[in-house]
């Protein structure tokens, strides 16, 4: 088998459901599988991929073990030469995997393979491409000068070397992955992805970041939203520096003034959502049921014609492919204000983020 796609999920049911059916798109042409596996989830999730996508292996577990440890039980049950990390609050293009493949298949020594990430809105992920967060870096990071914590000087539609991925998208050899022993699942949540790049360098291999094929993250980098959150991710820098860095005063008060200030320093992003001026559906067929919820009338076009601030584009993918759906998003000019939603195919919901910084949202359409 050639691919297995390892999706860890906790309670974001709508948006499993898109991310799998853009992946089993992407899968058409490739012997590979779709491994599920849920941290007990309290929604509706396992469920759903009982009853819609029964070929799917779904692995349930009675507790939530976190990101390190569901994703090392998924790989564990894996057959595939390769594996991708994947969130389920991602989409994937058509051509996604087998672009990649084909690309990971002309290189010598491949470590993890990443590719361009954009938000719900279309806008380039930075955390698509990073470096290591050695001291320095992270001290300048919680400063406020991010430039060196990112891989600024590989433009985002390149390729080229990229010390760490994000672990919403990471494609890699299997055997790589056991040699490394995977996830440390001395992380619950965040830092994980930081240090299996890290350690997948050390053991000699190069991470490359291709940017020639592109998809969407909804969630975008997680953000410090507030304290809690702030703890638990310097939390995992801690363990991070504690496991790959020589021990001397300087560098761990340095390390230890971060971890400390860093929850301080960091300005707490408040995101208000904002109701758009119009709505446009971008269908080849009208439907009754999106402006019932919307309370306003929606325009309906065949295809998207110009881009129109204020206006908050529904994207039909009964119409349209994910493909298309990604170059619409990133498309959108830089100073634009038009918004996107999702309509999933044969779905009666419509999904999508204004902004990397929220969750996004799941609007329920009337089926009458």
């Amino acid at each position: 088998m050639k691919l297995s796609v390892i999706i860890l999920n906790y309670n974001v049911r709508h948006f499993l459901e898109l991310c799998l059916q853009s992946v089993e798109a992407a899968l058409v042409n490739i012997d590979s599988e779709i491994i599920v596996i849920d941290n007990l989830s309290s929604d509706e999730s396992c469920d759903m991929v009982k009853a819609t996508f029964p070929k799917i292996k779904l692995i349930q577990n009675t507790k939530n073990y976190g990101f390190s440890k569901g994703n090392n039980i998924g790989v564990a049950q894996a057959k595939g030469d390769y594996i991708c990390i994947l969130n389920p609050d991602t989409v994937v293009a058509e051509d996604t995997f087998e672009t990649l493949l084909h690309f990971a298949n002309q290189q010598s020594n491949l470590g993890i393979l990443g590719c361009r990430l954009v938000d719900g809105q279309g806008r380039f992920l930075p955390e698509s491409k990073r470096n290591v967060p050695r001291p320095i870096v992270a001290i300048k990071k919680i400063l406020g000068f991010s430039k060196s914590y990112y891989v600024s000087d590989l433009d985002e539609s390149g390729i080229g070397n990229s010390p760490v991925f994000v672990g919403a998208f990471m494609i890699m050899k299997r055997a790589i992955y056991s040699q490394v022993k995977g996830f440390d699942e001395d992380y619950f949540m965040y830092g994980e992805d930081i240090d299996l790049s890290y350690k997948v360098e050390l053991a000699g291999y190069n991470n490359i970041y291709n940017g020639n094929t592109t998809i969407i993250h909804y969630k975008g980098e997680s953000t410090l939203k507030d304290q809690t959150y702030a703890n638990r991710f310097y939390g995992a820098m801690q363990i991070f520096y504690n496991k790959h860095f020589r021990s001397n005063f300087v560098f761990d008060t340095l390390v230890w003034l971060g971890i400390k200030l860093g929850p301080v320093l960091q300005k707490t992003s408040v995101f208000t959502e904002t109701s758009p001026k119009q709505y446009a559906l971008i269908s080849s067929q009208n439907n009754s049921s999106i402006s019932c919820i919307t309370n306003q009338e929606v325009k309906w076009y065949s295809q998207l014609e110009s881009y129109k601030d204020n206006t908050e584009y529904i994207l039909d993918n009964n119409h349209l492919s994910f493909k298309s759906i990604i170059e619409i998003l990133s498309n959108t000019p830089k100073n634009c204000t038009a918004t996107f939603k999702i309509l999933p195919k044969n779905s009666n919901f419509i999904i999508g983020s204004n902004s990397s910084k929220s969750r996004g949202a799941v609007i329920q359409l009337n089926n009458n």
